[in-house]
């Protein structure tokens, strides 16, 4: 983990305290990821940012955009 100057790093325990009851840190990975995709479309962004394959980020960009990705190959 990444420590900040003054402020020491956050682990996954003080994450789950503070994380509002029914939502989970996989929930809000992938609120974000959907979130991203539908700001760029681009998946290769996505990759670079998440750590994702290829084929997750173009599910995210089909998501986000289904109009851009009706007419691709399945």
């Amino acid at each position: 983990m990444r420590e900040v100057e003054g402020v020491g790093a956050v682990g996954k325990t003080l994450l789950r305290n503070d994380v509002p009851q029914g939502l989970s840190l996989v929930c809000l990975r992938q609120d974000r990821s959907l979130n991203e995709a539908a700001e760029t479309a681009d998946p290769l962004r996505l990759m670079r940012l998440f750590g994702i394959t290829e084929r997750t980020a173009m599910h995210y960009v089909g998501t986000a955009h289904p109009e851009r990705t009706a007419k691709l190959p399945r």
